[in-house]
């Protein structure tokens, strides 16, 4: 307690005298931030969830050509990827609205009304969008000679796609995938748009309080670069771990291998 005590004043000390930013008002809203960080990654990870889920099937769909569902998903991704994710949440929350069928369908109390789950809905169709193109081009490139090998052992096209075609596709879409996590994460502050209180929204909150001008800001700042670098540790992680086989090798320097007598 006493070292806490003495820590709070140290900060009221240097943000009264040397500071231009009231360190202060940050430390006592620290909570509300993290409170705002859960609903960030809340909203982040349970549409790429969701999305992943969605994504797999399309992907596979659009990579073999499927006839009538190739070009519906070709249609939607099209749609989702070319329009500005602010543009589709806002369709959600204040667009549906207007229409009576959607109010007085049993969707509309549960679901539909509430701004958490308008924004998942965007959010989650968008990032499976994204994720069904990226996805579809890495199981376009699984090597030719790897499915013929499947193919050579008797393995169904369930068992070749579950063994060879996804394990290998979803190994190389690691990367692309990295992006897709970090975009998500950047595209939730839209979230603060229609009333939740997100990293961003505590941030503007904090702001409007106190009538400050960049104090919310730059915390919201930190928390997401420290989620932002969180994330690319455990994509380069798992990258080292699963893709690399694919890094290119040294060659050995001359006369360093032995020859076998």
């Amino acid at each position: 307690m006493e070292s806490e005590r003495s820590f709070y004043e140290y900060l009221q000390s240097f943000s009264e005298t040397r500071s231009p930013i009231d360190f202060v008002l940050i430390y006592d809203n620290l909570p509300r931030f993290f409170d705002g960080a859960l609903v960030t990654l809340q909203l982040t990870f349970l549409a790429l969830l969701v999305g992943g889920l969605i994504a797999v099937p399309l992907a596979i769909a659009r990579a073999y050509r499927k006839p009538f569902l190739s070009p519906a998903i070709r249609v939607y991704t099209y749609v989702f990827c070319g329009t500005p994710l602010l543009v589709q949440v806002y369709l959600f929350y204040f667009g549906l609205g207007q229409f009576t069928a959607v109010q007085e369908s049993f969707l509309w109390d549960p679901i539909l009304s509430n701004p958490w789950w308008c924004v998942i809905i965007a959010f989650t169709l968008n990032t499976a969008a994204y994720t069904t193109e990226f996805l579809r081009g890495a199981i376009e490139a699984t090597p030719h000679g790897e499915v013929e090998a499947a193919k050579a052992c008797g393995m169904s096209p369930f068992t070749r796609m579950r063994l060879v075609v996804l394990p290998n596709a979803f190994r190389r879409a690691l990367p692309a995938y990295s992006n897709e996590v970090i975009f998500t994460l950047h595209g939730s502050v839209i979230a603060s748009t229609v009333t939740l209180q997100d990293l961003l929204g505590v941030g503007r909150w904090l702001n409007g309080r106190y009538y400050l001008a960049y104090e919310g800001f730059l915390t919201a700042m930190v928390f997401y670069m420290a989620i932002v670098f969180l994330i690319t540790f455990v994509f380069r992680m798992a990258e080292k771990r699963f893709l690399g086989h694919l890094r290119p090798r040294e060659a050995p320097a001359p006369g360093s291998a032995r020859v076998a007598a």
